[in-house]
Formats: structure tokens, C-alpha cells, sequence
């Protein structure tokens, strides 16, 4: 599994979020919200220190990662983040990985 981060999207993160070099933004399961690859769950965000990453992506200096407790919830999925002008913010998208 990886992430896919594009640069409209990293660019979001570093203005509304306030990311810098130096920083970690974790990808992290919530209960409830809706998802194209697990009922009853979403994906959420936030700005925090790994505890256990399994997934990471390193983009100037910021690591954008997922915990090993989450894993389950990508179902062999690749996790790809755009930018959305509609929603000026993040988008995901989810592409099975071949490679698992």
C-alpha cells in the first residue's frame, strides 16, 4: 500500500493546516461518515507524531503517514490525496494495489 499525494494537495495542507518541514500529518480511521471501501467509517486527518507508521510518504520535509492500527481499513488499497476546488480542500481516493 502507499500514498499518493499530489502537489495541490500538499500545498492545501501547508496553508490550512500550517504543515512545515519538520512535521508529521497522520491519515487515521473514524467511526461513522461513508467510505467506497469500508461502511461506517471515514478517513480523518490531523497533524500529530507517530506512535507505529506503517505507511509513510515524505514531500518536503513533512511525513504524511498512516499507523499500523489503520492499515486494515485500506483493504489493500493505495490512498490517493488530491486537491478539490469544489470543496477547496483534500479529496481521497482509493486504487486497489496490484502489487499485494
Amino acid at each position: 500500500m502507499n500514498i499518493n499525494l499530489s502537489k495541490e494537495a500538499q500545498e492545501w495542507f501547508q496553508q490550512e493546516m500550517q504543515v512545515k518541514k519538520g512535521d508529521h500529518v497522520r491519515f487515521f480511521v473514524r467511526y461513522g461518515g461513508s467510505s467506497p471501501i469500508q461502511d461506517g467509517f471515514s478517513l480523518g486527518v490531523t497533524k500529530d507524531e507517530p506512535i507505529d507508521a506503517a505507511i509513510t510518504l515524505e514531500e518536503n520535509g513533512i511525513v504524511f503517514y498512516i499507523e499500523d492500527k489503520d492499515v486494515w481499513y485500506f483493504d489493500g488499497h493505495d490512498l490517493n490525496v488530491s486537491y478539490s476546488e469544489k470543496y477547496n480542500g483534500p479529496q481521497y481516493d482509493y486504487s486497489k494495489n496490484e502489487q499485494q
